[in-house]
């Protein structure tokens, strides 16, 4: 492992008698911010922080990662009023931090200034940066049981019962605005596939499924009440976790509850939540960012149909240049310590920009097919659902332009806003036209969809995995087989080869349950949800 302090001692006092390179916060001040007064909530004097919550810096965040960077490969900035962060810009040094879980913590229990209530818990992004008892915010074996839940939970999705179950979810989407010649692709398409994909995938029965649906939607539209769509979301869960014990099934939430971690109600609701949001908003920005890519870009104007290695491309292009979460990966020191000459003292956050680490000027290789980009994140808290989330995205970008061939943007992509907000890179919204598409009734929409709900059932397995039986470690990427080898991680010089693509093959002994629906209550009562909710977006 590199050590994340290879210019000075990680021990208080080394670290303030050490002289920082010219440029550096680390000589004027407290926190490495500059001219900062010594309290962690207060705004540095002489100079402002940069902003990373403003419409500027939305619209062109690679200007303000440049000033950054000239403070080195650490900068301060300002994830909100009043939430100073240490960000990362440089590749190497964010593969140092996401690799040293001994120096740096994920609970933000370490965070001094939430503690002290110099920040307030009203702060808008207190919710993405507080603590919950789940596998992002933990350490240590805590984090090992944790992860391995998740990690053993997905490791038995069946890759082509999951594809077969996106095309026919992005096949009721388009057959629902597919008729008017026009469309939103954010709100309309890339928002709504992932929450329909996830919501069946953790077995949501209809009376659950149209608040889940619902209340996720709300939760990320800036339109909505979020405190009120957040409530409705921990109250579902909880419904639909005591549901799942009461009476498990094929499904994510079943396995969740059935594996040896033996997870509390609390903590099978945080999980669900981390991967639902994980699942869903990330994505969406993922299938839209790389949608505008494909539509915008001459380099692939010629042939938008020209099959999966062209959209692989273009996603990995985006996975590269504007990943969905720009700057994440939260940590907290756990001592006072010095990274490249930027004084981090302890318990106040640093924030990794994946974004500017993966644009590093220094990183000189061919990004074609190189997939050792840090969109995943890498080390101990690497994401464990890379592989399904890359399937999902693909499929949803392939199935639109097989659907509508003809599609194209309806304003110049110049003139596309970006929403501000200090953790994604997100379109306000993705306006498209195409030829109209033949129409087709609620009904009809409603009796396909429910019949890829029931399908849906075969992308799991009937029982847990045994124990050791996926020998792969938790800590590393999975590439969709247990005993495929994983990737290696990122290195400051990403490789030329590229990596394999993930395998749509079955982790061995993960047997189907596949389900054909039949005439009956259950699909009787799905296909009467399908159409209220076709009915619900149609009069959205």
């Amino acid at each position: 492992m590199t050590s994340p302090t290879r210019d000075s001692a990680s021990t208080p006092g080394t670290a303030a008698d050490s002289t920082p390179p010219p440029g550096c916060p680390a000589h004027t001040g407290h926190s490495g911010h500059p001219g900062h007064s010594g309290h962690p909530g207060e705004t540095p004097v002489g100079e402002r922080l940069e902003s990373l919550h403003c419409p500027e810096f939305a619209a062109d965040p690679a200007a303000t990662y440049a000033r950054l960077r000239t403070h080195g490969h650490i900068a301060p900035a300002e994830l909100s009023p009043g939430v100073p962060v240490s960000l990362v810009t440089s590749y190497q040094t964010a593969l140092d931090i996401l690799r040293s879980p001994e120096t740096f913590s994920k609970d933000a229990r370490h965070w001094q200034a939430l503690a002290d209530g110099t920040v307030p818990m009203d702060n808008p992004v207190v919710p993405m940066m507080m603590y919950r008892p789940n596998a992002l915010c933990s350490d240590g074996e805590e984090h090992f049981r944790l992860r391995s839940a998740i990690s053993d939970t997905l490791d038995r999705l069946d890759i082509h019962a999951l594809r077969r179950y996106v095309e026919r979810s992005a096949d009721f989407l388009i057959d629902l605005f597919g008729p008017r010649g026009e469309a939103d692709l954010l709100k309309e398409y890339s928002a709504r596939l992932p929450l329909l994909v996830f919501n069946q995938l953790f077995g949501c029965p209809p009376e659950l499924s149209d608040k889940l649906v619902r209340s996720l939607s709300a939760l990320f539209d800036i339109a909505e009440d979020s405190e009120q769509a957040n409530v409705l979301l921990a109250e579902t869960l909880f419904e639909l976790v005591a549901l799942k014990r009461a009476e498990p099934g094929p499904d994510m939430t079943s396995w969740l509850i059935a594996h040896p971690a033996e997870l509390t109600d609390e903590e099978m609701v945080h999980q669900i939540v981390v991967l639902v949001g994980a699942g869903t908003q990330p994505l969406q920005n993922l299938i839209c960012n790389g949608l505008l890519l494909l539509l915008s870009d001459e380099r692939f104007a010629g042939d938008l149909a020209g099959g999966t290695m062209l959209i692989g491309d273009a996603l990995n292009e985006v996975l590269w240049k504007d990943p969905p979460l720009a700057n994440f990966c939260i940590h907290y020191p756990r001592h006072d310590t010095t990274v490249d000459g930027h004084r981090l003292p302890k318990g106040e956050p640093v924030v990794i920009s994946l974004a500017a680490a993966n644009n590093d000027p220094y990183l000189l290789a061919n990004r074609r097919g190189n997939r050792a980009h840090l969109a995943w994140s890498a080390g101990p808290h690497t994401c464990p659902g890379k592989d399904p989330a890359q399937v999902i995205a693909s499929v949803a970008v392939e199935k639109l332009l097989d659907r509508l061939p003809d599609v194209e943007l309806a304003v110049p992509a110049e003139r596309l806003e970006w929403r501000p907000g200090p953790f994604h890179r997100a379109l306000a919204a993705l306006p498209v036209r195409f030829p109209r598409t033949a129409a087709k009734s609620d009904e009809a929409l409603a009796e396909m969809a429910a019949a890829a709900s029931a399908t849906i059932a075969g992308a799991v397995g009937t029982a847990p995995k045994a124990a050791g039986e996926d020998d792969a470690p938790h800590d590393a990427p999975h590439e969709g087989r247990a005993d495929a080898a994983p990737s290696p991680e990122p290195s400051p010089e990403p490789p030329l080869e590229p990596s394999p693509e993930p395998s749509s093959e079955r982790s061995p002994g993960a047997e189907l349950a596949v389900v054909e629906p039949e005439p009956g209550p259950e699909h009787e009562a799905r296909r009467r949800w399908w159409k209220s909710l076709a009915q619900w977006w149609r009069r959205g």
